[in-house]
C-alpha cells in the first residue's frame, strides 16, 4: 500500500503526518521513517530539521549552507539528510512514514532509490509530497498500487484519523475497552 499525501507548502503535511504516528503508536504500530521541521529564528524560517521516527534529528537544509544543491534560499546538506534517513527507512515496521518526498529530499540518489525499494514491498508506506512535477514523485503518483490523497483545509483535521483506520483498523473489541 502506497498512501501519497499530497499539498502546496504550508498546507499542513507535516503536522498531518505526525498526527498519523500519534494515533498508528496509539493503536501499537511499529513506525519507521521521518519527519521534517522549520528551523526559526527570530520568527523566520531559516532552514528545516530531519526528525527520526527513533528520535535523532539533524540540519536537513539551512540559509547558511553552501550546498550544492540548493533549493531556493536554502543549502542542503545531502550527506547528513542521508546519514538520518536511509537507517530510519530500513527499521522492521508495521508502517513507514515519509514526510516528505519534496525538492531538499530528492536531491539524494540514495534515498530516491531506498524509496523505490520500500514501494515494492509489503509494508505500507505513506509520504507527503509536495505539488510540483518531479519524475520521481510522478512516477509514484502513476503507480497502479499508489493512493493519492489531496491535503485541504477541509480535510487536513479528519485524514489522519482516515488513514489511521486504514492501516489499523480499531477492532470493536477495543473501542468497548
Amino acid at each position: 500500500m502506497l498512501t501519497l499525501i499530497e499539498a502546496r507548502a504550508g498546507a499542513g503535511k507535516t503536522t498531518a503526518m505526525q498526527r498519523l504516528a500519534e494515533l498508528l503508536l496509539e493503536r501499537d504500530m511499529t513506525l519507521a521513517g521521518f519527519v521534517t521541521a522549520e528551523i526559526r529564528q527570530g520568527g523566520r524560517r531559516v532552514g528545516f530539521l530531519i526528525k527520526t521516527l527513533g528520535g535523532e534529528s539533524g540540519t536537513l537544509s539551512h540559509q547558511k549552507l553552501p550546498g550544492p544543491p540548493r533549493v531556493g534560499r536554502y543549502g542542503v546538506d545531502v550527506g547528513e539528510f542521508e546519514r538520518l534517513a536511509l537507517p530510519a527507512l530500513r527499521v522492521p515496521a508495521d508502517a513507514i512514514l515519509i514526510d516528505e518526498l519534496g525538492k531538499m529530499e530528492l536531491a539524494s540518489i540514495a534515498f530516491r532509490d531506498a524509496v523505490a525499494e520500500l514501494v515494492e514491498r509489503d509494508t505500507p508506506v505513506v509520504a507527503t509530497v509536495h505539488a510540483f512535477r518531479h519524475l520521481f514523485t510522478d512516477a509514484l503518483k502513476a503507480r497502479p498500487d499508489a493512493e493519492v490523497v489531496h491535503l485541504t483545509r477541509q480535510n487536513r483535521d479528519e485524514l489522519p484519523s482516515l488513514l489511521a483506520q486504514k492501516l489499523a483498523p480499531v477492532d470493536n473489541q477495543r473501542r468497548a475497552t
